[in-house]
């Protein structure tokens, strides 16, 4: 089976990458129910802050969560270096072109 996404956790061989192993061990030891019953309060505590959106149109008319995933992402501080100098770059050159198109 080719694997046409990115897993933040396993290399592309099924390796754990390293900067995830130790939270790849406590994942294999937790019960999968308390994984559920931890997936089950966060479900609520969004419902309860109104993090929700409502498709509009949609007959159903339903209150939905925000997408999340209970499962963190982890990036290694080199990777996160790179990351943050882009996006500093990119809110300079926001601020730079909201300054000339709302100021003289």
């Amino acid at each position: 089976m080719v694997r046409t996404f990115y897993n933040e956790m396993y290399q592309a061989n099924g390796e754990c990458r390293p900067h995830y192993q130790a939270f790849a061990r406590w994942l294999a030891e937790t019960p999968k129910e308390l994984l559920a019953q931890r997936r089950r309060e966060a479900d609520l505590l969004f419902h309860r802050a109104g993090i929700t959106f409502t498709l509009y149109g949609d007959e159903q008319g339903t209150e939905r969560l925000i997408p999340f995933d209970t499962i963190p992402r982890s990036i290694p501080a080199s990777e996160w270096r790179m990351v943050e100098r882009g996006c500093i770059q990119r809110v300079q050159a926001l601020n730079m072109f909201l300054a000339d198109l709302y100021h003289e």
